[in-house]
């Protein structure tokens, strides 16, 4: 397979050199791995970090910046960081009001940052955490124990992220994004698998007439291995699971993202999001905001993912709040 790099041992540092010199707005350690905004914490506003295996971007140093994180610490790709990132990253943006962590739930990444939280709240810092769990494709998969960390991270580190900037305090921020995080579902669908940097060669073995369906963004297994078929089904086939766990009512308004694996062509993103907005429309659910785009990737994956969240007033009105991150900016 090809890849646009000079050595696969060296992709993580030489990215980061790359995000260093695209975007002044950050600041980019490169011996600890951990990006921050360039102009610091804003002293008393509670600190947002997340973090995560690399592949993912622009999850999460694309989402550093006003009105969402104030750091993220990098992982090896589709490696968990390690704690002393965290903690680095805890140390370099607490205002004195204490941080809130965003982790996925996937074994690792929750091991490293519990173990990160320790040694932080040993220091002094104030640490909440929210655990984000909104795939609904499978119940436990090879990396994880309950549901996968997804798209719905986006929706956290957004909502919270809006409400930090105004000036709530720890627990108030970190019940914002624990209740996004509950009234968020997603479901994925490969059409190819991703090729890791290091194994040069794909992850899994999929027919050019099959799909997999409700895979996870590290290439894990989903529901089923079914044949291709037009979008119109595939996003039935998301929705149904999606709906089934989190039943919307007609009137009910929501956020919405149909999120490219990494490979999907936007042309094809906007024919899924075509097929999800005739759906929700017939059920009389209302599409207030979305997002259309690569935001949770993995890798040179060919695919979709589509969240669905349930937003309240208050919801929408963070959503909307300003933001000046790399991949995601408005009203500003």
């Amino acid at each position: 397979m090809k890849k646009l790099i000079n050595a696969p041992e060296a992709v993580l540092d030489d990215a980061l050199a790359g995000v260093a010199a695209a975007h002044p707005q950050l600041r980019v350690d490169t011996e600890n791995k951990v990006i921050t905004r360039a102009t610091g914490t804003r002293p008393g506003k509670v600190a947002l970090i997340s973090g995560g295996g690399s592949g993912h971007e622009p999850l999460h140093g694309g989402f550093v910046g006003m009105g969402m994180l104030d750091a993220a610490c990098p992982g090896e790709v589709f490696t968990s960081p390690v704690p002393g990132q965290m903690l680095t990253a805890a140390q370099a943006v607490d205002g004195g009001t204490g941080v809130l962590f965003i982790v996925k739930n996937y074994t690792g990444d929750v091991l490293n940052f519990q173990m990160a939280a320790e040694l932080a709240t040993d220091e002094g810092i104030a640490v909440e955490s929210v655990l984000v769990d909104d795939d609904v494709a499978v119940q436990d998969s090879t990396w994880t124990a309950g549901r996968r960390g997804t798209g719905a991270t986006v929706f956290v580190e957004k909502i919270a992220g809006a409400l930090a900037e105004q000036g709530a305090d720890l627990a108030a921020v970190a019940k914002a994004g624990r209740q996004v995080n509950a009234a968020s579902r997603s479901f994925a669908v490969a059409l190819t698998a991703c090729t890791t940097p290091a194994s040069g060669k794909p992850g899994f073995d999929l027919p050019e007439d099959e799909i997999e369906v409700g895979v996870g963004i590290h290439g894990e297994p989903g529901r089923s291995r079914e044949k291709l078929r037009p979008a119109k089904e595939i996003v039935a086939t998301a929705l149904d699971a999606i709906l089934a766990d989190q039943p919307l009512t007609a009137g009910d308004e929501t956020i919405v993202m149909v999120n490219g694996l990494g490979a999907t062509p936007l042309l094809e993103l906007y024919v899924a999001f075509n097929e999800v907005a005739a759906v929700l429309a017939d059920k009389g659910i209302v599409i207030a905001r979305n997002l259309i785009g690569n935001y949770v990737t993995s890798l040179d994956m060919a695919g979709v993912s589509i969240t669905v969240c349930k937003a309240d007033a208050d919801i929408l009105s963070l959503w909307d709040a300003p933001v000046n991150t790399p991949a995601l900016r408005w009203g500003v």
